[in-house]
C-alpha cells in the first residue's frame, strides 16, 4: 500500500489527477471504474485541465460507472450516469460508446449487473478503480456488511447514506432506497485502486480502514489485503500526527512520486 498525505483537498485532487493521467499516458486503452460524490469532483476538474493541456489522450479510454440508483433513468440529472457524463466523459471527450453504465432503470436488474460484469471481463479487466470512502467504510455502495466476495448487485441503501444524499434530492424520503453497485470482487481485482479521503469528518473511518479489523463491517479495510492500492488523504482526514508504518506492495513504477 502506498500512502500519500497532502496539505488540502486541492492538492489531493491534483495528485490523483496526475496519477491517473500518468496511467492513461502509459496505457491509452486503460479501463477505469469511475465514482461520483463530492470527493472526486476536484479530481475530475484537475484531470480535465490536464487533458485540455494535452497531458494524455482519452480517446481510447474505457469508463465504467461505479454505481447507480435503482429506478432512475440515465438522463435524469440526479442519476450517477448523468453525473459521470457531465464531469468526466464530456470534459475528456470520451465517446459514449466507450462508457459502460449500470442501468438502474433496467427491467431486469440482475441481468443489468451480469451484463456489466461481462463487459468488464471483455475489456480485459479493470486497470484502475477510483474510490471515495463512505462514513461507514463503504466503497461504491458496498455498505456493511459486505465481504470481499460481494458481487455486482442490487443493494439497499442505509438511512445514513440516504441522509447524506438528500441534498441532491428534494428531501431524504425522495432519495431512492436501492442502488446497483460494482461489487467488492471487481473492486479488489482492479490492477490499481486509488482511494481519496478528504475532511475531518472522515478521520474516524479512515483510522478504522487503516488499522481496524478486516471484516465485512468495514468493507474499505479489505484494501489492506489487496495489491496496487494508493491512499491519498489530506491532513484534515488523517487521524495521526504521522503516517503509521504500512507495508508497501507493488505499485506500477509510473505511480511512484
Amino acid at each position: 500500500m502506498r500512502l500519500r498525505i497532502v496539505d488540502d483537498y486541492e492538492a489531493l485532487s491534483a495528485l490523483a489527477a496526475q496519477l491517473v493521467a500518468d496511467l492513461v499516458r502509459v496505457k491509452p486503452e486503460a479501463t477505469i471504474v469511475a465514482p461520483t460524490g463530492e470527493t472526486p469532483q476536484g479530481f475530475y476538474a484537475a484531470l480535465a485541465r490536464l487533458h485540455s493541456q494535452g497531458a494524455f489522450d482519452a480517446s481510447r479510454l474505457r469508463v465504467f460507472q461505479l454505481d447507480e440508483y435503482v429506478g432512475v433513468a440515465p438522463n435524469d440529472p440526479r442519476s450517477f450516469s448523468s453525473w459521470i457524463q457531465r464531469t468526466l466523459l464530456d470534459p475528456l471527450g470520451v465517446d459514449d460508446t466507450r462508457a459502460v453504465r449500470l442501468r438502474g432503470d433496467a427491467a431486469d436488474l440482475v441481468a443489468a449487473c451480469r451484463d456489466y460484469d461481462e463487459a468488464l471481463r471483455a475489456a480485459g479487466g479493470n486497470d484502475i478503480v477510483v474510490l471515495g470512502l463512505g462514513r461507514d467504510g463503504h466503497l461504491g455502495f458496498n455498505e456493511p456488511p459486505a465481504d470481499a466476495t460481494a458481487p455486482t448487485r442490487v443493494v439497499q441503501l442505509s438511512a445514513e447514506t440516504r441522509a447524506t444524499l438528500a441534498r441532491y434530492w428534494e428531501r431524504q424520503d425522495t432519495v431512492p432506497s436501492q442502488a446497483l453497485t460494482c461489487g467488492m470482487t471487481n473492486i479488489l481485482a482492479a490492477r490499481n485502486k486509488l482511494l481519496l479521503v478528504s475532511g475531518e469528518h472522515k478521520r474516524e473511518i479512515l483510522r478504522r480502514v487503516m488499522t481496524g479489523p478486516v471484516t465485512p463491517e468495514t468493507p474499505g479495510a479489505y484494501l489492506r489485503e489487496s495489491a496496487g492500492v494508493t491512499v491519498i488523504a489530506d491532513v484534515a482526514a488523517w487521524p495521526w500526527p504521522h503516517p503509521p508504518s504500512v507495508a508497501e506492495t507493488t505499485i506500477p513504477p509510473h505511480w511512484r512520486a
